[in-house]
């Protein structure tokens, strides 16, 4: 019978070792991903699609929060910057 040495134990608990980082770090799926265009194209599409949409449900959101703020400035009827503010309102305004 073959009997393991601590040479054979230390490159097993290794290879344990290596396996499970592997696993963890979802290296396999990626080089399998990157194997498959057709997979790679798919998922690149859909993910942009919803970065896109999350850009533009963002700086929607954002946009809003500033008009609300500068309205709420102008009826502080502060002199020059009421009048500026005025303005970008009214154009935000005219551009929906």
């Amino acid at each position: 019978m073959f009997k393991k040495g601590k040479k054979e134990d230390l490159l097993l608990k290794q290879i344990e070792d290596l396996n499970k980082n592997l696993l963890e770090s979802n290296l396999i799926e990626i080089a399998q991903l990157v194997g498959n265009r057709k997979k790679l194209l798919w998922t690149n599409l859909i993910s942009g699609i919803a970065r896109g949409i999350g850009i533009g449900i963002g700086v929607t959101i954002i946009t809003a929060i500033l008009v609300i703020l500068l309205q709420k400035l102008v009826t502080l009827n502060i002199p020059v910057i009421g009048e500026y503010i005025a303005d970008i309102v009214e154009i935000v305004q005219k551009s929906r």
